[in-house]
Order: structure tokens, then C-alpha cells, then sequence
């Protein structure tokens, strides 16, 4: 029987922890065993688990220093395959609920089309963590998309999520095929990742996604989306939210290593002539990551 290892990194963030880990109670897990690993990444307050999870297949991991995106769930990826010899891990950010049948749908996908390495949820924002909060219904919240698939934009140097801020009208359902899966929540084959290696600690935060499932590609394999696994999320609460000094700082530095290591000769000029924009007349957390960039001073930024 398969086994899948579902990760979440913590940090600093006990209330939002504690409502995913209270919708990943009684999964549908039909076919497949699994146990939910949550990395504590160097929390002030060290996190730990309710006694009212005593009996779930949750385990807690802890990391004395803050290690990114990349680097706690590379510490717990490890930690599965260590342990439970897993046949997948599922990467799922820590500020997000999922429907009892989310993993189900992404294993059931996975059994369906092997060429697939990662396979990614329709992700909705959390109601009331909406882009435009107020340009929806009542009734809307809970219903508007933030991930449908994901499409990667060369000549402008963006990787963007389809059908964002968009009312889910059953409209992405037929769709299989992405150029990139999110971070958010991604089924990933062991295989991949024996492949490829594990996430790119370099990004530390923002972009990981992007660059492995180029790197899957490369390997020959697909990247899937799966709408029929749904999961709500609050969005960017990681990093301050969005439009932070510390979103823009590992959006702009990320945004620009990736292109210059996956671009053509074209992207790759596109992308130095953006990056001499932005140092002259971007943000300060802007210039800063165009110089850290530069300098090679990649993974984490201690102060922007």
C-alpha cells in the first residue's frame, strides 16, 4: 500500500497551524496510508501538539533555526523517506484547510496518469482573504479561485496562477495539464525528487515550486492539476502578506534567479536590463535583492 508523508512548516503561527491540522482529522484515505508531519522552523515559542491529536498520525519535527520554505520541508522530506519510506510527500502550507478529500483526489491522479510527477489542488482563497475583499457576495467567499494551474510568462518574467480572483464557475475543471504546481499544495513522487533532489534552498522562500517543477519537466515528467482536490487558503501570511518589504525582497531576488538560470539568451537579457530598473528606481527591499542577487548572497536574508 502506498505511502504518503503530508508536510506542514510552522512558524510563529500556532492559531493558523492548529486549523489545518483540525481539517486534516478523518482524511479520506482510501488506497493509501499516510501521516501528517509538522516542522516547528525555529519558532520563538517552540510549537506543540494538542492533546486532543494524541491519536492522529500526526508527528512533530523541530529545526532550532528558521530554514525557509525550502529548507523545512527539505528537512521533513528527508524525514519521510527516512521513516516511512514514502511513495510521495504532499507539501501543504501551514494557513490552509483542505476538504477531507483533497490528498484522496491528488493519490487517485496520480494513479491515473504516471507521467505525472506533481500534481497540484484547486486552491481557493479563505473567506475573507480574498485579493479584492469587498468585490464579492457573501455568498461568493469560499468560491474564489487562487490557484487553477499555473502558467509561466518568459518574456515578462512571471510565473502566474490561472483563473486567480475569479469565481469558480466549474470553469478550470477539465483541465489536467500546468506549467507549474504550487508550493501550496503539490502531491510529489519520491522518484521526482530522486531525480531532481529536493527544493532549492537557494530561493529560501517563493519560486521552490516553480524551479522544481521545471526541473520534473526536464526529467521527462508532466505537472498535473487536480480540481477535484480542493483546499482554502489565506495567502502570503508567511512573509507579512502581500506587498511586504520581505514578499517583495524574495519575489524580486527569486523572480530573477530563476530566469537567469532557466531563460534562454533572450530571457536572460530581458531579465538583466529588468534587474538594472529595479536597482535604480524599485523599492528598497527592490535593490536590495538585485544586489544580494549580484553578490550571490541567495537562501535567507536576515535583515531587508
Amino acid at each position: 500500500m502506498d505511502h504518503i508523508s503530508i508536510i506542514l512548516v510552522h512558524y510563529n503561527s500556532e492559531e493558523v497551524t492548529n486549523e489545518c491540522l483540525k481539517s486534516l482529522i478523518n482524511l479520506k484515505a482510501d488506497g493509501f496510508k499516510y501521516a501528517v508531519i509538522i516542522v516547528d522552523n525555529g519558532s520563538r515559542v517552540p510549537f506543540t501538539l494538542p492533546p486532543a491529536y494524541a491519536k492522529q498520525p500526526f508527528e512533530l519535527v523541530r529545526s532550532e533555526s528558521n530554514l525557509g520554505y525550502t529548507g523545512g520541508n527539505n528537512l521533513a522530506i528527508t524525514h519521510a523517506f527516512d521513516t516511512y519510506h514514502s511513495d510521495y510527500v504532499l507539501l501543504l502550507n501551514n494557513d490552509t484547510t483542505v476538504d477531507r478529500e483533497f490528498a484522496y483526489h491528488l493519490w487517485k491522479s496520480a494513479q491515473s496518469q504516471p507521467r505525472f510527477g506533481l500534481i497540484a489542488s484547486k486552491i481557493y482563497f479563505a473567506p475573507g482573504r480574498e485579493y479584492h475583499v469587498h468585490s464579492y457576495h457573501a455568498q461568493d467567499k469560499g468560491n474564489v479561485l487562487w490557484y487553477a494551474g499555473g502558467s509561466i510568462d518568459w518574456q515578462n518574467l512571471a510565473a502566474f496562477h490561472r483563473g486567480v480572483d475569479e469565481l469558480d464557475r466549474g470553469h478550470f475543471d477539465t483541465q489536467q495539464e500546468s506549467d507549474f504546481a504550487t508550493g501550496c499544495s503539490v502531491l510529489i513522487r519520491r522518484e521526482v525528487l530522486e531525480k531532481t533532489g529536493l527544493l532549492d534552498e537557494r530561493y529560501f522562500l517563493y519560486l521552490e515550486d516553480v524551479d522544481l517543477s521545471v526541473k520534473a519537466k526536464q526529467a521527462g515528467y508532466q505537472i498535473g492539476f487536480c480540481p477535484q482536490s480542493r483546499v482554502w487558503h489565506k495567502n502570503a501570511g508567511s512573509s507579512g502578506g502581500a506587498g511586504s518589504p520581505l514578499h517583495q525582497y524574495y519575489q524580486t531576488r527569486n523572480r530573477l534567479l530563476f530566469a537567469l538560470r532557466y531563460g534562454s539568451w533572450r530571457i536572460r537579457i530581458t531579465a538583466t536590463l529588468f534587474a538594472i530598473r529595479l536597482f535604480m528606481n524599485g523599492s528598497q527591499a527592490e535593490r536590495i535583492a538585485v544586489t544580494d542577487l549580484v553578490t550571490g548572497q541567495l537562501g535567507k536574508r536576515v535583515v531587508i
